[in-house]
């Protein structure tokens, strides 16, 4: 394995603090890459990052790279000091000693599912006894009931941040419950050794997922591409990985019911933004077939898209669907939030806090008429969160109902709840 080569320190300037984040390689586009990316762009004036980068069957495995130049030119922050080891997996001893040894961070950060990191808490003791350094999580957990399992897992994090509030209150009674010492990221008493937690959601870049001018050229071609031309008045859009939980297949077929009855044939348009063939998902142009639905029905986005296309199908679409039955967070709805597009939900996991705000929600939310113990033999147990067709058809008919304007107003309350209460400050805690 060859790591970057480091960079001379010029003695004159202030050292930052350094942190080694590991999870998925923060130039890839997953959701867990998007949100590493954004961490590190925006505090890359407080700290300086080495990523052991994570990807299924990466194609750069083991080849570092310092990408400080990249950076500094993106960011304007001249003095940016960013690595990244690419690795098939999460990791292991070797690969974490190895960096350990040589780029001797100030601390860990780890981000996503806690069955990924079982050799990371393996190694706890070790870790803060050899190199004396503190390991963070940045976690979230879909639903309840509370996942008492987890208790170790959590215990050997010195900070553990929840992405979402029913994660943050997951987090804090499953230490509780199993004897920790708990204390909120601004009290007092944090330096009494306990474990310190705190609610941090994700944060958005606002000069790239932001209302846009609804007079400029490029949305103006993007409308006419979604909607005049193909004679819809009515664009509902899903950006999810085509998988079980995500519903894909059940959406696309209570959306084929759905503009049958309300006689909206060739009117309303659903864009999936989803690979149809996903093996983890339903065969979704099959479905479409069997439903005899045309293009001009359901559109599946399958390219990979520039960062600056995305928000302008956000704008373009009357509003974005999630009905998981069972998502942490889902950052499509948001986004379309920050881009002033409202959005249809189902009350689960990070969701249900997305589309409430103080005087009401951006949005139809749907809440779960039945919840089912699922589970497997690394989840135990964990709540499913199921709605029916009938609440989907009225949230639908509620959206559809709305005057364009009123759509956009609501668009653009939401947007601002987004920019109010999701963002990067407190990653400085």
């Amino acid at each position: 394995m060859k790591l970057p080569k480091l960079q001379p320190v010029d003695i004159n300037k202030k050292t930052k603090k350094k942190i080694l984040l590991l999870s998925d390689d923060f130039r890839l586009p997953s959701g867990i890459g998007t949100i590493s990316r954004e961490i590190i762009l925006k505090t890359v004036h407080h700290y300086d990052w080495v990523q052991l980068g994570a990807a299924l069957n990466h194609p750069e495995h083991g080849k570092g790279q310092d990408v400080s130049q990249q950076i500094q030119q993106e960011t304007g922050i001249m003095d940016a000091d960013v690595k990244v080891i690419p690795w098939t997996g999460y990791g292991d001893r070797n690969v974490l000693f190895s960096i350990l040894n040589q780029e001797k961070p100030d601390a860990i950060l780890h981000f996503t599912d806690p069955r990924y990191w079982g050799w990371l808490y393996a190694l706890e003791h070790e870790i803060k006894t050899t190199y004396g350094i503190p390991i963070a999580y940045y976690s979230i957990w879909d639903d309840l009931p509370y996942p008492m399992w987890n208790a170790p897992f959590y215990g050997s994090c010195d900070m553990i941040m929840g992405i979402s509030k029913q994660s943050d209150n997951i987090h804090r009674e499953v230490l509780k419950q199993n004897g920790f010492e708990v204390y909120d990221h601004d009290s007092k008493e944090k330096d009494n050794g306990g474990i310190i937690t705190g609610y941090v959601p994700h944060g958005l870049d606002e000069n790239v997922y932001t209302p846009l001018d609804r007079n400029k050229p490029e949305y103006r071609n993007m409308h006419k591409q979604i909607k005049e031309d193909n004679g819809a008045d009515f664009v509902v859009f899903w950006n999810n990985r085509n998988a079980r939980r995500k519903q894909s297949g059940t959406l696309l077929w209570w959306w084929s019911e759905w503009i049958d009855k309300r006689n909206l044939s060739g009117k309303a348009q659903l864009i999936m933004h989803t690979n149809p063939y996903d093996a983890h998902g339903q065969n979704l142009n099959h479905i479409a077939t069997e439903l005899g639905m045309t293009n001009r029905e359901v559109v599946f986005s399958t390219k990979k898209l520039a960062l600056e296309t995305i928000p302008l199908l956000y704008t373009s679409a009357d509003c974005t669907i999630n009905i998981a039955d069972a998502e942490g967070f889902g950052l499509a709805t948001l986004e379309s939030l920050s881009c002033g597009t409202p959005i249809i939900v189902n009350m689960t996991g990070g969701l249900q806090e997305q589309i409430m705000g103080i005087d009401g929600p951006f949005g139809f939310p749907i809440y779960p008429t039945s919840k089912s113990i699922i589970g497997s033999q690394q989840v135990p147990y964990i709540y499913e969160d199921r709605i029916s067709k009938e609440q989907v058809f009225s949230a639908l008919d509620k959206m559809y109902a709305l005057s364009k304007e009123d759509r956009h107003e609501l668009g653009l309350n939401g947007s601002e709840h987004v920019k109010n209460n999701y963002n990067f400050e407190f990653f400085f805690f």
